[in-house]
């Protein structure tokens, strides 16, 4: 059947045209009309090849479905929002580890060269997850502003919760933000490290390399810097995986800098990962994330989705609203 609608699609307009249709309805049906529980749980089942244990969940990745439906505070919304959790950063550990803001916009419009600065920056949106637009030099001829606010046009009318069920993106108002692009001595974009708290205290961090090259690997580390025996990877373009390097990262000067300001950022919270630049010793923080890919991605070997999953204490079943 995947062989024949296959070849409609390609082969013929009318199919391409009447299987376009069915795939938007499908997606209707998935992000605005099916229950969101439902949807969460089937999700899961399709991830894992098995259903969901939400009454007693054990490994990280079903405690993490379960923070999903029943841990929602304000606070997860202000700090999901990419603009807004800045004052937060502010007032917990201080302005000095806030990338540079340029420019914040509610009207893509406004994103022309004259607003923006002279040197590299990124745009990006406040309100979903995922990367901006990375621009060098403004004046570059073959950058076509028109295409990057229609780009943004689009991107402020969506709203993340419906397509990933997370509900701290569900009440952001949307906003675009202009930060300065962090560059090493090198010319290169810092590497990621993102550490992942529970109740509290870091647990293991996940170091990012080459995020913006054709080979995006991704190593774990224990908080003494020892590579773990598992991978938890993400699927990129192409359905390329973030697979651990071969070779070692250097364990960064700022680690017990890192971990000290994570451990801050984390206390009111259960489960969260928080994103830094170590950019040449000095350390900016990147954001925090609340369901690190939406608990829908096995931990190999998947005896240890179970082990973290026993170092996460969750909280008593909230009462927050689901509008």
């Amino acid at each position: 059947m995947k062989k024949i609608l296959k070849f409609f699609y390609k082969k013929t307009i009318i199919g391409k045209y009447l299987i376009t249709k069915l795939i938007k309805l499908n997606d209707f049906y998935l992000f605005y009309i099916k229950p969101e529980k439902k949807y969460l749980t089937d999700k899961f089942e399709d991830s894992f090849g098995r259903k969901i244990n939400l009454e007693n969940p054990i490994t990280l990745n079903e405690k993490i479905i379960w923070l999903k439906l029943y841990d929602r505070t304000p606070l997860h919304t202000t700090c999901a929002d990419k603009y807004a959790v800045r004052e937060y950063i502010i007032d917990k550990i201080g302005e000095k580890y806030l990338v540079p803001l340029h420019f914040k916009t509610d009207d893509p419009k406004q994103i022309i060269p004259e607003n923006l600065p002279d040197i590299p920056f990124i745009i990006k949106t406040n309100h979903d997850s995922g990367g901006g637009i990375i621009i060098h030099d403004k004046y570059k001829p073959e950058i076509n502003w028109k295409v990057i606010r229609k780009g943004f046009k689009k991107r402020m009318k969506d709203n993340y919760y419906y397509n990933s069920k997370e509900w701290q993106y569900k009440n952001i108002k949307p906003c675009i933000i202009v930060e300065k692009l962090l560059l090493n001595k090198q010319g290169n974009i810092p590497f990621d490290y993102k550490i992942h708290c529970f109740n509290g205290k870091a647990n293991m961090i996940q170091v990012d390399i080459d995020r913006n090259a054709d080979k995006h690997y991704r190593n774990w580390y224990n908080t003494k810097w020892e590579r773990e025996p598992y991978k938890w990877t993400s699927i990129k373009d192409e359905g390329k995986t973030t697979e651990p390097s071969d070779t070692e990262v250097d364990k960064p000067k700022t680690l017990n800098e890192m971990i000290t300001l994570s451990e801050k950022l984390s206390q009111d919270f259960c489960y969260v990962r928080v994103d830094w630049y170590d950019l040449d010793g000095k350390l900016y923080f990147g954001e925090l994330t609340f369901h690190h890919d939406g608990g829908n991605r096995p931990i190999i070997p998947e005896k240890y989705d179970k082990i973290l999953g026993q170092k996460v204490i969750l909280p008593k079943k909230s009462q927050a609203a689901h509008n």
